[in-house]
């Protein structure tokens, strides 16, 4: 399957006869989503995965392309999605406009099918591209897992949105028990792979798109777990310590067992805490694995 076949394009517009000309044009090659007005559109595009890009009209009623794109541009978790402006105002003042509010590009009306083909090309082969590269930023080089960066603008939108939703979010801060002792006494290279095969059996058991496993740094993890509330915190944290206990990692040096083990502070804030911040949560999570560790380790603690 080729990047294109994978892309979503989000057509915007309050003609549905426009909508099915560019969705014809576009239905080969991408996935297609629709809307005839504005609110629908931020909805849509607030949705995960995004879109990669988005066709938006600007002459609609109650909020115009204009209004769309600013309030796209203004949100965390959609201020990356290209926007073409396709439209009938064709002065050189309205494409400037449109320009200067953060468009990638601009199409006016009547359009021709084959700019319009290569236009979105165009732009959804630099989104993927910007995708791949942002990709590598984001991720681990070690473990191969999301890294902190990748962690902490997840944690920023997810509340963001929650906050917006009056969703429960859930955060697990881990740390592998005794670390050092098992570095000092095996090797920084035994440390290393001991590092690489927990943070794949972490990684191994969140089953949702939405939820996320990452490094947070030395022998620290965490995992963003979004709309999940205690009893689901707790439940994954229980499977992610026996997942760690299953690899079976022989730790002569360790007080806790004769194996690697995990230690994992669990942190949930409910809709009416989310007015605090995204650093409560982590500051209750943090205390929370304070706690697992002072009652002997290898255990959850509860923030």
């Amino acid at each position: 399957m080729s990047d294109n076949k994978q892309a979503t394009v989000l057509i915007v517009d309050d003609q549905p006869a426009n909508i099915h000309a560019l969705a014809a044009l576009l239905k080969k090659d991408y996935r297609i989503l629709t809307a005839t007005r504005g609110e629908k559109a931020l909805e849509l595009a607030a949705n995960m995965p995004p879109p990669d890009l988005i066709l938006l009209d600007i002459v609609m009623p109650d909020m115009d392309g204009h209004e769309v794109c600013c309030r796209l541009k203004n949100g965390e978790a959609t201020k990356a999605i290209p926007i073409i402006f396709v439209t009938a105002l064709g002065e050189e003042q309205d494409e400037e406009h449109g320009l200067n509010l953060g468009a990638a590009d601009y199409i006016s009306k009547p359009f021709s099918p084959a700019i319009v083909r290569a236009r979105v090309r165009n732009q959804i082969n630099l989104k993927l591209r910007t995708d791949r590269l942002e990709q590598v930023a984001m991720q681990d080089g070690l473990t191969q897992i999301p890294n902190r960066r990748h962690f902490d603008q997840k944690l920023r939108e997810e509340w963001a949105r929650l906050t917006r939703n009056d969703q429960s979010l859930s955060l697990l801060m881990i740390d592998i028990d005794q670390f050092k002792p098992y570095n000092d006494h095996y090797g920084h290279g035994a440390g290393d792979e001991c590092l690489r095969q927990v943070a794949q059996a972490l990684y191994q058991v969140p089953q949702r798109p939405m939820d996320l496993v990452a490094r947070y740094g030395g022998e620290e993890f965490a995992v963003v777990l979004p709309e999940t509330d205690e009893e689901g915190a707790e439940h994954l944290a229980q499977r992610l310590l026996e997942a760690v206990r299953a690899l079976g990692i022989e730790h002569a040096y360790s007080d806790v067992a004769l194996q690697v083990t995990i230690s994992i502070g669990s942190a949930t804030h409910s809709p009416r805490q989310l007015k605090h911040d995204a650093e409560a949560l982590k500051r209750s999570a943090d205390q929370a694995l304070y706690q697992a560790k002072s009652q002997g380790r290898n255990r959850v603690g509860f923030g």
